[in-house]
C-alpha cells in the first residue's frame, strides 16, 4: 500500500497511563498528566519546530536566488552607465563637429557647388555616412538613456524585495526559536523517570507502527539495487551518523533533515531541491512498494520532514534538535510518501 499516512500508533492506541508522581496532600489538587500525553506534547511541539525550521529554510533558498539576482542586475546596470558614458562622450563629439562646420560652408552647400559629378558623388556619400553616424549616435544615447533608467528601477525593486526577504526570514528565525524555546521547557520540567516513560512509549508507538507497516506489505520486495548516484548519495548520508542535528544546517559538522538529504544528492551528482516541502513538490513521486535505497521518505501532511531511505525497513535521517544523525525504522514518523531524485522525468503519484 502507497500513499497512505502512516500514523504513530504511541498517542492512539497505547493505554499505558503512567501518570506523574502524586503532589503532597497538603497541597492544592492538580489535574495529573499521563505519559501518553507529555510524548503528545513533545511531539507536537518538535514538528511545530520542524515546520518552523523548513520554513525558514524555503526562505533562505528565496534569499539566496534574491542576491544572486541583484548581483545580476548591478552588473548589467554597471554596464549600461559605461555604455550611456560612451554614448554621451559620441554625442559630445558631434555637437562639436556640428559647431566648427557652422563657421564654414557644410557639406550639403559643399555639394550643391561642386563641379565634378564624381566629387559631388563623393561628398554625397560622406554626408550619408555622416548622416548615419549621427542617427546612430543619437538612437544609441537614448536607448542607452532609457536601458540604465529601467535597470535602475529593476535593482531598486530586486533590492526591496531581498530586504524584505531577509526581514522575513529573521521573523522566521525568531519564529524556530520560540518553538524549540517551548521544547526545551517541557523537557526541562520533567523527571529522569517521566523521560524515560515518554522515551520507552515512543520507542513501543514506532515498534507498533514499523511492525504495522511490514505487516501490511506496503514496502513489497525488498531487493532493488540502488542505482549508482543513489549508491552514493546514500554512502554520504551514511557517512554523517554520529553528527548532530542543528536547524537550518547543511554540513559539514551539522543537518537537518532535508540539509541532510539535498547535501546528500548534490555530492552524488544530482542536485535537489533544497526544503522537504520543495522535495515532495518537485521530485518523482514513487510506491512505498517500489522503495530502493538513495529514495527519499516525506512525513506528516505538510511534508515537513523527510529521510533517505537505506533498504532493509530503515532509514538514515536528521530526526530532531537535541539527537543525532542516525539509522532509524521507516516508519519513525507518519509516513506522507516516497519521492525519487534520481529520475525527474515526470512526477509520479502514487496509487
Amino acid at each position: 500500500m502507497s500513499g497512505v499516512l502512516l500514523r504513530l500508533a504511541c498517542t492512539a492506541t497505547v493505554a499505558a497511563q503512567a501518570v506523574l508522581a502524586p503532589v503532597p496532600a497538603t497541597a492544592a489538587p492538580v489535574p495529573q498528566r499521563s505519559v501518553a500525553q507529555l510524548l503528545t506534547d513533545l511531539q507536537q511541539l518538535y514538528r511545530q519546530a520542524e515546520q518552523a525550521t523548513e520554513t525558514y529554510n524555503a526562505t533562505a533558498e528565496q534569499l539566496k536566488r534574491r542576491r544572486a539576482e541583484v548581483t545580476r542586475v548591478d552588473g548589467e546596470l554597471a554596464r549600461a552607465r559605461l555604455a550611456l558614458q560612451d554614448s554621451r562622450i559620441q554625442a559630445g563629439r558631434l555637437a562639436r563637429q556640428q559647431y566648427q562646420n557652422s563657421t564654414e560652408l557644410s557639406p550639403y552647400v559643399r555639394l550643391l557647388l561642386a563641379r565634378d559629378p564624381q566629387h559631388a558623388l563623393d561628398e554625397g556619400h560622406v554626408i550619408g555616412r555622416l548622416a548615419r553616424e549621427r542617427v546612430e549616435t543619437v538612437a544609441r544615447l537614448t536607448g542607452a538613456e532609457k536601458k540604465k533608467d529601467a535597470l535602475a528601477r529593476s535593482a531598486r525593486k530586486v533590492l526591496d524585495a531581498q530586504l524584505a526577504l531577509a526581514d522575513r526570514q529573521k521573523k522566521e528565525r525568531d519564529d524556530v526559536r520560540a518553538r524549540l524555546s517551548g521544547v526545551e521547557r517541557l523537557l526541562a520540567a520533567l523527571t529522569p523517570e517521566q523521560m524515560s516513560a515518554v522515551t520507552g512509549l515512543e520507542r513501543q508507538g514506532v515498534a507498533d507502527a514499523q511492525q504495522k507497516l511490514t505487516a501490511s506489505g506496503a514496502l513489497g520486495d525488498d531487493g532493488r539495487p540502488p542505482t549508482p548516484e543513489g549508491n552514493r548519495a546514500v554512502r554520504y548520508a551514511m557517512d554523517q551518523i554520529g553528527k548532530p542535528y542543528q536547524w537550518g544546517a547543511q554540513g559539514p559538522g551539522s543537518y537537518d533533515c532535508s540539509g541532510l538529504t539535498s547535501q546528500a544528492w548534490d555530492h552524488a551528482g544530482t542536485p535537489i531541491p533544497r526544503t522537504s516541502q520543495e522535495q515532495w513538490a518537485q521530485l518523482k513521486r514513487v510506491p512505498l512498494s517500489t522503495l530502493r535505497p538513495g529514495d527519499l521518505i516525506i512525513y506528516f501532511p505538510e511534508a515537513t520532514h523527510v529521510a533517505m531511505y537505506v533498504g532493509d525497513g530503515e532509514v538514515v535521517q536528521a530526526p530532531r534538535t537535541g539527537e543525532k544523525i542516525k539509522l532509524s525504522p521507516l516508519a519513525s514518523f507518519p509516513v506522507l510518501g516516497a519521492v525519487r531524485p534520481d529520475n525527474h522525468s515526470g512526477r509520479q503519484d502514487p496509487a
